[in-house]
């Protein structure tokens, strides 16, 4: 899947004025960025003392290469048994919001949650630990198993107006943003030090006077600004001059089109 792309026959139809489309990461790549950040999420299995009712447990979790979440898990947990009744099961990661919690990013992978064949347990287990380096002291438990999510499908809320189906396939496809660790900086640094240049950068990209701009999110291909203008607040998208992979990269763009507007080219 391209990274113009959107999974747009399974997303939801956007009812408002007609907009340019700027190239920007595909909701699979979205999703993968989301879940390799967290490392807790919410798994909901099937109850057995409650047949067909959702039972929800906080649940750690660590990535394969394939982005499957893995599971260390009791035998006497609650989810542990459900899930040898019945393999079924989802992992609902969210974005931390410092707002409106319904504004940030979430994602719900959808599978069956196996255990992991004995042959792959010593790789599951170092992948487990390098996210998890406090369970050491547990792993080796004897009640103690890894089971790991094999994901069906998958569906991805990305805001107010952002949502859509993600398949299996394209999920395993996908590779995290690779600003993904410090994107959450660069924010940051945008935020306190740069707003002026933000605001000539929504005037020249965006054709919006504003009088205030934060910077939201941001990815390899651009970055979400909201907007102070005259009729309220606004987001926009601004896309970067070329791709980028690192912050430094990022830092060198911003830098070029901030002169180039400063210029009027």
């Amino acid at each position: 899947m391209s990274p113009t792309e959107a999974t747009a026959p399974r997303q939801h139809a956007y009812t408002g004025p007609a907009q340019p489309q700027l190239p920007e990461p595909s909701y699979a790549e979205r999703v993968r960025t989301l879940v390799s950040l967290a490392s807790v999420a919410t798994l909901s299995t099937l109850s057995r003392k409650h047949p067909g009712t959702p039972f929800g447990s906080l649940m750690p979790y660590a990535l394969d290469s394939e982005g499957r979440p893995l599971f260390l898990i009791s035998n006497m947990a609650m989810h542990t048994q459900n899930l040898r009744e019945d393999a079924r099961a989802s992992l609902f990661v969210g974005e931390a919001a410092d707002g409106d919690p319904l504004g940030a990013a979430r994602a719900t992978l959808v599978g069956r949650a196996e255990p992991v064949p004995e042959s792959e347990v010593t790789s599951v287990r170092e992948q487990y630990l390098a996210r998890h380096e406090s369970s050491r002291y547990w792993v080796d438990f004897a009640d103690f198993s890894f089971f790991r999510l094999q994901v069906v499908d998958v569906y991805y809320v990305g805001g107010f107006g952002v949502m859509g189906w993600v398949t299996a396939d394209e999920y395993q496809q996908a590779m995290p943003d690779p600003l993904a660790s410090a994107a959450s900086g660069i924010i940051t640094h945008m935020n306190a030090d740069h707003v002026p240049a933000m605001i000539l950068l929504a005037r020249k990209h965006a054709g919006l006077e504003a009088t205030e701009a934060t910077m939201t999110s941001v990815d390899r291909l651009g970055f979400y600004l909201r907007l102070k203008i005259a009729e309220g607040m606004k987001g926009a998208r601004i896309n970067y001059l070329r791709e980028v992979a690192t912050a430094q990269e990022t830092r060198e763009v911003l830098v070029e089109m901030v002169r180039l507007a400063k210029a009027g080219a």
